[in-house]
């Protein structure tokens, strides 16, 4: 008869989820505080809507001017619930609100240049594609830039899901950040096109959805893209960016202390004969890189 090695009274430890079912389960878990995190973005996207509303009210273009607002506030408010999401999609504490508005002012720096960068693109792209697209009309060797534009828009757009997280997560500069990011797309590309799938098929469900689907925005979209952008594209980064940088010196991710905690906790043998004291490892204090 095998002998069981587990000491008596610890329960077989449960098989950990993978895929798909580790997301809903996390997702599960955090449902409602994604959609307090999802109320507390769409903060951010009331002066266009006032502005909208003013705009078809008078027809004049003054109000637009409330747009600058969300322009300013748009890529610290995306960094913000980035890190949230990130702490909980690898299954770490936060508090919506207090962490939110931490990682606002800690990343407001880099954050809103892109946020800036990333508002006169959406600018460029609502000018540049319907202008393309009526020239390819008339000259057909148009269709060139139009397509190396919407190919370019992709990319970029892909980027993005590693954009905010590295500057949550990283201390690089701004210039280093694009760089990987650019890379981290085809390194990562099975969880990119994911993660892509994953927006088309919510915006066609806000747009089939609408005017419906206003009601539901200030509750459930973003907080879910940016989880499941989180989810996917993470481990990516510590793959290929965090994990390198403690290889390459010799030292232990802080990011996983807390796998050493557990391996370091006495365990208790309810029999006497086999009772042996449990010597406690002496960790030695590391200095490096911290991963915030």
């Amino acid at each position: 008869m095998a002998y069981d090695y587990r000491p008596r009274g610890l329960a077989r430890p449960p098989r950990e989820k993978k895929g798909i079912f580790k997301f809903f389960e996390i997702y599960g878990r955090r449902f409602w505080t994604l959609m307090a995190l999802n109320l507390i973005y769409s903060v951010i996207y009331i002066p266009v809507l006032v502005s909208w509303y003013l705009y078809t009210e008078s027809g004049r273009y003054t109000p637009f001017l409330l747009c600058i607002i969300t322009a300013v506030l748009f890529g610290p408010s995306t960094a913000a619930m980035t890190k949230v999401c990130r702490n909980y999609s690898q299954e770490r504490n936060a508090f919506v609100f207090a962490d939110y508005i931490d990682a606002f002012k800690k990343n407001f720096k880099q954050a809103e240049i892109m946020g800036i960068i990333d508002v006169i693109f959406i600018v460029g792209l609502i000018v540049a594609i319907p202008s393309y697209y009526q020239w390819a009309e008339k000259e057909s060797f148009m269709y060139v830039p139009l397509v190396l534009t919407l190919s370019f828009t992709i990319v970029f757009f892909m980027m993005h899901y590693y954009i905010y997280l590295m500057i949550v997560s990283t201390t690089l500069p701004l210039r280093k950040i694009l760089r990987n990011a650019f890379f981290l797309v085809p390194l990562g590309l099975k969880y990119s096109v994911f993660t892509l799938l994953n927006w088309i098929w919510v915006a066609l469900l806000v747009i089939l959805l609408y005017p419906y689907s206003i009601f539901i925005m200030p509750f459930w979209p973003f907080g879910f893209l940016c989880f499941v952008n989180c989810f996917n594209c993470y481990p990516v980064i510590r793959k290929f960016v965090i994990q390198p940088y403690y290889d390459q010196r010799g030292e232990d991710n802080p990011e996983f202390d807390y796998l050493k905690k557990k391996e370091d906790e006495e365990v208790f043998e309810d029999n006497p004969e086999l009772d042996k004291p449990v010597e406690k490892k002496k960790q030695a204090k590391k200095k490096g890189k911290t991963i915030s």
